[in-house]
């Protein structure tokens, strides 16, 4: 077939996948006939709705018709799969996934697979260290493989905005695969550092004339960008609801946190708005129908963290307004992405807060761990005579799961340890660790958060700036960004909104669930418990004033726990917000408390005891004192079995609260705390005071970190 008969068939197929008089673009071509006549290893980088999809999908088609094999699409989100899964059958592509949602149909995708009935098999990138999936089929995959997808591709990079380290285990797939196996790998957001990196971990640029980059405009003229500065949050809520239904359309409102999600869509929804929230905690059914219900303009919008994010495509998007603004340039382009694919204009608002920073600070600092904790992992791994889960790894190394699996991950990629069924092995590699990577990419990071106070602070042109971030130079202003126009975004809102507003931040209390089983392998750590935490000795559930991470009340709390903000008493305001929610709670307690008790601290002792004091005084309740802290303060962000080492004996009862106790026998107690994060230092001190006999213990504490 010559190369315009190849041509031909592909506009084809692309008339068969996106419909009749669509039109295949030269920059298309250009990439296909790369992949499909040259077999060469390709990397484009092309703004969100130009199309990469279509190229791996013709491609596809055209490499089948040639008798290879499947093609193989690594992608990282759900949601982009079964889009992409109903494209391909529109073109009569067979294609299936293999991901955690369907296990039920893994053994007839794989039957799939060895028939030759599969065209394309998308997977999650985690998929590839699944030790089924990496031992059995994955060698299978390497041999009869036609075409490698890379989606998204930036997240191969620790340089990028969203790294995930399982991407680079595609190093060691790659070197399976038959030399002439076209590879293509893509994405709408990396800058020429990025670029270079991907290039770089992937092997695709083994030789200049194997290596294709394509890389086009970034900017979408749809795109009207703007900033609106707010004076607060009570203020941002009162815009949206006057403002929102200014769009005929649907859109997204994204916040920095998942807390603030749900506080923003819940105000939306006080006042008439049909929207959801969504974020990386919402379950995957409530997801699937929330992607759903905004795709069928059933919601006005989604008020989403950033897991709405990579393959999510509805191309009618009138509106995305940030409620806080991302990290970086980069990741900020990469959500706005989202929005005017198909419509004439779509709005692009960034309203920045002012606790963004606090939140940057919190994320920034889960980062990479430090080179004793990585040496801690590997000496664990190395001591053992099996394999080791990451439930036994966190009584030997003080990291979260969600830290300690990432860590996990970093090192089987870069071959120290290795995943096999029932946890980890230590390979025996020698491994080094590049503390001057760490610094640079540490370095980037808050370069990347002064370029996002950058664009907010510009009078420049923001789509020139944006792209200019991307490496995409060349183009001029944009013309149409509000400081191209020198027209702001309309900040009126009505004095009633802002009080509404206002009104629903202060609403106080979040339920805190008792913890309910002990965390494994406590003995390890000398402290023999085990299984379920027995009725008897567990607390009551709780309340929290507000989530640290929310808006309103969980802002303020936030500046006031501040390490910088010197200790002090409660003041009137944060103890009118405790009595607000003792009285929605009080229905639901089994028996009214007859004491108030405190929690020692060594941080805030007189906020916490002052706080006791307070609601003792009006609830008319005996305060026999704060539970004595015995032990340092520990880090809050230990994980689960190294927190509940930490307070296990670490404190004590006065005199005076044990004759409390004696006096009250089997009463009820509120137990006071400025905040609860793992949840171990209440469940220690619920149960001491259980076993010294009271009735029941209610914790209240002022905010909830998760």
């Amino acid at each position: 077939m010559t190369t315009t008969e190849m041509r031909g068939a592909a506009q084809a197929v692309l008339e068969t996948l996106v419909g009749p008089g669509t039109r295949l673009r030269d920059d298309q071509w250009d990439a296909i006939e790369a992949l499909v006549i040259d077999h060469r290893r390709c990397l484009v980088v092309q703004r969100t709705g130009w199309g990469k999809s279509a190229v791996y999908f013709v491609a596809t088609a055209l490499l089948r018709q040639q008798h290879t094999g499947p093609t193989v699409i690594v992608s990282p989100l759900l949601a982009l799969m079964r889009n992409q899964i109903a494209a391909a059958e529109r073109a009569g592509i067979h294609a299936v996934s293999v991901n955690s949602a369907n296990l039920e149909e893994w053994r007839g995708v794989y039957a799939g697979i060895n028939s030759g009935e599969v065209d394309v098999l998308l997977v999650s990138p985690e998929r590839l260290n699944n030790p089924e999936f990496r031992d059995t089929v994955l060698p299978r995959l390497a041999k009869s493989c036609g075409l490698l997808v890379v989606d998204e591709a930036h997240c191969i990079s620790d340089w990028g905005h969203d790294f995930r380290p399982d991407y680079r285990r595609l190093r060691t797939f790659l070197a399976d695969l038959a030399p002439e196996t076209p590879v293509l790998a893509t994405t709408a957001t990396a800058n020429s550092r990025v670029v270079a990196d991907v290039a770089e971990v992937l092997g695709l640029g083994r030789t200049s004339s194997e290596l294709f980059i394509q890389r086009g405009s970034l900017d979408r003229e749809s795109l009207h960008l703007a900033v609106l500065d707010l004076a607060d949050h009570s203020h941002c809520l009162a815009w949206l609801a006057e403002h929102l239904c200014d769009w005929d359309g649907s859109g997204i409102i994204y916040t920095l946190t998942v807390a603030a999600a749900h506080d923003v869509a819940e105000f939306l929804q006080s006042v008439g708005y049909t929207v959801l929230a969504y974020s990386g905690h919402t379950d995957n059914d409530d997801r699937l129908a929330a992607e759903e219900a905004l795709l069928d303009n059933r919601v006005k919008a989604l008020v989403a963290t950033s897991a709405l994010g990579m393959g999510f495509d509805k191309p009618d998007l009138e509106f995305v307004i940030h409620l806080g603004a991302p990290q970086s340039p980069v990741a900020y382009y990469q959500q706005v992405g989202r929005a005017g694919r198909a419509t004439k204009r779509a709005d692009v608002i960034l309203i920045p807060g002012r606790d963004d920073e606090a939140v940057w600070s919190y994320f920034t600092s889960i980062g990479i761990p430090s080179e004793t904790l990585v040496r801690e992992v590997l000496t664990a791994l190395a001591a053992a005579d099996a394999s080791v889960s990451t439930a036994a790894l966190e009584t030997t190394v003080d990291l979260n799961r969600t830290r300690l699996e990432n860590l996990l991950k970093i090192l089987d990629v870069d071959g120290a340890v290795r995943r096999v069924r029932g946890g980890w092995v230590a390979t025996g590699e020698r491994w080094i660790y590049d503390a001057n990577r760490y610094v640079r990419v540490a370095a980037a990071r808050a370069s990347e958060a002064q370029a996002m106070r950058d664009y907010i602070a510009t009078s420049a042109c923001r789509m020139e700036y944006l792209r200019s971030q991307l490496d995409d130079h060349g183009g001029g202003p944009c013309g149409r960004c509000d400081n191209c126009l020198a027209q702001g975004v309309d900040r009126s809102v009505t004095e009633s909104s802002v009080e509404l507003a206002r009104a629903r931040l202060a609403r106080a209390g979040v339920a805190i669930n008792p913890k309910k089983m002990w965390p494994s392998n406590m003995l390890s750590l000398g402290i023999d418990v085990r299984g379920r935490i027995a009725t008897a000795e567990m607390a009551d559930p709780g309340r929290a004033v507000a989530r640290l991470t929310g808006l309103g009340l969980g802002s303020q709390i936030r500046a006031l726990l501040d390490p910088g903000v010197p200790d002090a008493p409660a003041d009137r305001a944060l103890v009118d917000a405790c009595v607000r929610v003792l009285s929605e709670w009080r229905t639901q307690w089994p028996q009214r408390p007859s004491a108030v008790v405190s929690i020692g601290s060594h941080t805030r002792p007189v906020l916490v005891d002052s706080l006791a004091k307070e609601i003792a005084t009006i609830g008319k309740l005996a305060y026999p004192g704060a539970v004595i802290h015995d032990a340092p303060s520990s880090p809050s962000r230990s994980n689960s079995a190294h927190r509940l080492a930490r307070v296990w004996g670490g404190y004590s009862m006065s005199v005076e609260i044990e004759a409390g106790i004696g006096d009250l026998p089997g009463a009820a107690v509120l137990v006071i705390d400025d905040l609860v994060d793992t949840g171990w230092t209440m469940t220690v001190v619920a149960r001491m005071l259980l076993l010294a006999g009271a009735g029941r213990v209610y914790p209240l504490v002022l905010a909830s970190v998760r």
